[in-house]
């Protein structure tokens, strides 16, 4: 899937979720479960609904208590973020698994997953900072900061998607080969974040 595909993909689901506007939407993925198309789009949900989380969770007159909740729902979204972006590496060392790979290949600073994450989340900060551009109760000069920020996000979008389609070619090609080191997350791992395994004893 390239770039493009997904940046559409993507735009969607934020549309979808705005629809709305609110943290306890029930998803309602448009595309057929086991599609890459449906991982995208429930990729991007996930991003959505934690940016959300993000921006509640920073209110300095949250009640501590609902505060802890949300800062617990913020760990789970991240986990599954991060269990996501593997499913989409999956999909990718699928698709090119049988490349023949040049003997002097490169490796990539980051798995095309990963390259997706972060389109992503560029597409949530255009569409916030659109918001910004637009909003009626603010004032002219922080329209205009908004719309030189906006400018370039979208200048990254551009770069961004460029390169990712020339990853894409290179790994078609056998010039790069895909490599992926899992996430090894420590701190949701009874067995390995030290506060959850000492609480046993």
């Amino acid at each position: 899937m390239k770039p493009e595909n997904c940046i559409t993909i993507f735009n969607q689901s934020i549309n979808d979720y705005h629809v709305k506007d609110s943290v306890d939407t029930k998803i309602v993925n448009p595309y057929k479960e086991g599609t890459v198309e449906n991982l995208m789009y429930l990729k991007n949900w996930v991003d959505t609904v934690q940016w959300h989380y993000e921006d509640i969770i920073r209110d300095p007159n949250i009640d501590p208590v609902a505060g802890m909740e949300l800062k617990r729902k913020i760990d789970k979204s991240n986990q599954h973020r991060t269990d996501l972006v593997e499913k989409i590496d999956d999909f990718y060392i699928e698709l090119f698994k049988k490349t023949e790979v040049e003997e002097k290949a490169l490796l990539n600073t980051e798995s095309p997953a990963w390259v997706i994450d972060r389109l992503s989340i560029l597409c949530l900060k255009i569409y916030h900072m659109q918001e910004q551009v637009d909003r009626v109760d603010s004032e002219d000069r922080h329209k205009k900061q908004c719309a030189q920020k906006l400018s370039i996000l979208k200048e990254q979008e551009v770069d961004l998607t460029n390169s990712f389609n020339q990853l894409l070619q290179d790994f078609e090609t056998g010039k790069k080969k895909i490599k992926v080191y899992r996430q090894m997350k420590m701190y949701n791992d009874t067995d390995l974040n030290p506060v959850l395994y000492r609480k046993d004893k």
